[in-house]
């Protein structure tokens, strides 16, 4: 029984790892969300108006980070690369066509601790289902 419950331990606790945004510096991500994200995804994470509506150039604003937009449906991973590397990157490694995003690369101009910081500091803004949600799309590794 006891072997039992520790191969079911073991197999589910993996899948709810947070992994790299686990004990970020959350007040750090906090004032670089407002230096460096806001300004497009909101003060509040609310997003821009209108979000899911294309404008007239075809790109759609920059969504809710909070639990009313679609960040939480992604791993950590695809969180980071679309942070650093921008959208447009990511859509063109992904050969997704017909699809243009707006969002920029900060790559240069953060470093990959102050993007899990602020990775963390939005997931932190989540209710707890959305959380567990996310923490889930993210495989164990080390």
């Amino acid at each position: 029984m006891r072997t039992a419950f520790a191969l079911v331990a073991l197999t589910v606790a993996p899948a709810w790892a947070g992994h790299e945004l686990d004990t970020r510096d959350l007040a750090n991500g906090r004032a670089l969300y407002a230096d460096n994200c806001a300004a497009c995804h909101g003060a509040n994470l609310e997003g821009q108006p209108d979000w899911q509506s294309p404008g007239p150039d075809g790109v759609l604003p920059a969504p809710p980070h909070d639990e009313n937009g679609h960040t939480w449906h992604h791993s950590n991973a695809q969180l980071f690369d679309y942070t650093q590397l921008g959208g447009a990157e990511v859509v063109k490694r992904l050969g997704v066509k017909g699809f243009t995003s707006g969002m920029p690369g900060f790559g240069d101009a953060l470093s990959d601790d102050d993007i899990w910081d602020i990775l963390a500091y939005i997931r932190s803004t989540w209710p707890e289902r959305e959380r567990d949600v996310q923490a889930g799309r993210n495989p164990p590794h080390d």
